[in-house]
């Protein structure tokens, strides 16, 4: 957290997200090329805190050994997405997709969400640095939950920690 932000409560992005969908809006935006316009903003915006979970992860979960990725924003036939991933030498082994923090508005949405690589859609309601840092939470809690899935579906060598730790 950086200024003399204070942090929102928890639960304030998803009623943002809520009037968002009670007004048909997303944010200061009411038409497509406006919240295409705040997506590619709000990924700048989130990029700092998302590649800062990753290293967290890396660090303590992988010891180093990983590597982080992200594409940018990037558009397609299901809409616009980006994404940061953590890749690390087990994981490649076994096969599975690394750990991903998704942004994506897809072509029939309302208004963007994030998402991880096995877990699904959050609000995505960020429109300011302070609103990115407050997502820092809830981006460790994607990394959390996908990790445990692939993890769920090989098994827990694939966590560096667990054998080298």
């Amino acid at each position: 957290m950086t200024g003399t932000h204070a942090r929102t409560h928890p639960y304030e992005a998803l009623l943002r997200h809520f009037a968002d969908l009670r007004d048909g809006t997303h944010g200061t935006a009411a038409d497509r090329a406006g919240k295409e316009r705040l997506f590619t903003t709000a990924v700048e915006l989130l990029d700092p805190a998302a590649r800062q979970v990753l290293d967290e992860a890396n660090r303590f979960l992988l010891l180093g050994s990983g590597l982080v990725a992200a594409t940018g924003v990037r558009t397609d036939a299901d809409g616009m997405s980006a994404q940061w991933t953590l890749s690390w030498p087990e994981q490649r082994a076994t096969g599975l997709p690394a750990l991903g923090l998704i942004a994506h508005y897809g072509r029939g949405f309302h208004h963007p969400h994030l998402r991880g690589v096995t877990v699904r859609d959050w609000p995505m309601n960020v429109f300011s640095a302070a609103d990115a840092s407050d997502q820092i939470p809830t981006l460790r809690a994607i990394v959390a939950a996908d990790l445990h899935n692939l993890v769920f579906q090989r098994d827990f060598r694939i966590v560096p920690a667990t054998t080298r730790g």
